[in-house]
């Protein structure tokens, strides 16, 4: 099959993406929220997650960004870090009170963006979506997880990949 390369679901899903995050960031930013803040903010509304570290690997991003993001998110007034009894090098963080009183509205605001978007379908084919979304994330994460691992074939090449031509 000969795929034009801006009809693959790696670009579409890429245009998607953006097009939500432009969207959820517009209606986000009355309420003092940005669209990155959300992983951190549900992760710590339903208490999954409440160490930077433990933050990051739910949000799935490196520990430095996340570092840089919850400092923006403690100087605008989100969370707030206090040291964690257990281990005097970590913090355990927590959302203020105006972040916790403000977040019901973002996440409504978020609700119905997707709900707007996703008009024309049906709500079989907006789970079925999902679903999809969810396998292709599942593989995205098996891929980059096996590419990272040393000993990794690499197409053509012997079964180490540090094996050099």
């Amino acid at each position: 099959m000969d795929l034009n390369v801006l009809s693959t679901p790696g670009h579409l899903i890429s245009l998607a993406a953006r097009g939500f995050a432009r969207l959820s960031e517009a209606r986000l930013k009355p309420l003092g929220f940005g669209v990155g803040h959300l992983p951190v903010l549900v992760a710590l509304q339903d208490g999954r997650a409440s160490t930077q570290r433990d933050l990051a690997r739910f949000a799935r991003i490196e520990q430095p960004p996340m570092a840089q993001m919850l400092a923006r998110m403690e100087r605008d007034g989100l969370i707030r870090r206090a040291p964690d009894p257990a281990d005097g090098r970590s913090s355990r963080i927590t959302l203020t009170k105006a972040a916790e009183a403000r977040l019901p509205d973002a996440i409504a605001v978020l609700l119905r963006g997707n709900h707007e978007v996703l008009r024309d379908f049906t709500d079989e084919e907006a789970g079925l979506l999902v679903a999809m979304l969810m396998r292709l994330i599942a593989n995205l994460d098996r891929v980059a997880s096996a590419e990272a691992s040393p000993g990794t074939p690499i197409a053509g090449k012997g079964t180490d990949r540090r094996q050099a031509d």
